[in-house]
């Protein structure tokens, strides 16, 4: 993904008045990021609304800087870096009115939907795909190769050399995912959204 200024008038940030009229909510999404560096990392929100996103994230970039999110179930969002925080950093939102409208509507759900963490919800079978090799991008940015030891549409177990923090949010491949348990050799992830056939086909290197 790169950072691109949106082109028209339209998209603009909100002021300040205007943004704090919107409630903030504690919701809590894995996703990644791109600064103008080009270099993307994982983060996970903090609280948002559909004027500004307090991101949790390893590199705050600089005030002012242009970023994109990819947010599991918000898909992509733009902004502006207007203030930094000891996580990360805060964006204010570059929409049209309709996308908010509708950033709006999303978040209104993801705030009052119900746990999607129960084991009915989150058991799958797992499965040990074809091709075993994947990257992995960890909080600070930095990748690795890792092995898939197994994986089902809901998370993987991975063989690495690396041991990320439980609950640290990461990339595996291009998904986003976070750390639920180590074990000997390697630790088990949790993916943020639950991957449909064809994203989960494209993962374990599957045509069908």
């Amino acid at each position: 993904m790169t950072p691109t200024r949106p082109d028209a008038p339209p998209s603009q940030p909100i002021d300040d008045a205007e943004r704090r009229r919107y409630e903030r909510l504690r919701i809590t999404l894995l996703g990644r990021y791109m600064i103008e560096s080009q270099h993307e990392y994982p983060c996970q929100t903090i609280d948002m609304s559909p004027g500004d996103l307090h991101i949790q994230a390893p590199n705050r970039g600089q005030l002012g800087e242009h970023v994109v999110l990819y947010l599991d179930h918000l898909g992509r969002i733009e902004g502006d870096i207007i203030r930094h925080s000891h996580e990360g950093f805060v964006v204010a939102i570059t929409a049209t009115p309709r996308k908010r409208e509708k950033i709006a509507a999303h978040m209104t759900w993801l705030a009052n939907r119900e746990p999607l963490e129960t084991p009915e919800v989150r058991r799958h079978d797992r499965i040990v795909p074809a091709s075993t090799g994947i990257g992995l991008t960890l909080q600070d940015g930095t990748r690795h190769n890792v092995q898939i030891m197994d994986i089902s549409p809901s998370g993987a177990a991975l063989i690495a050399e690396v041991a990320p923090d439980i609950g640290a949010p990461v990339i595996v491949g291009r998904t986003s995912a976070r750390v639920v348990r180590h074990f000997k050799g390697g630790f088990a992830v949790e993916f943020g959204e639950i991957m449909g056939k064809q994203d989960f086909a494209r993962m374990i290197g599957s045509r069908s």
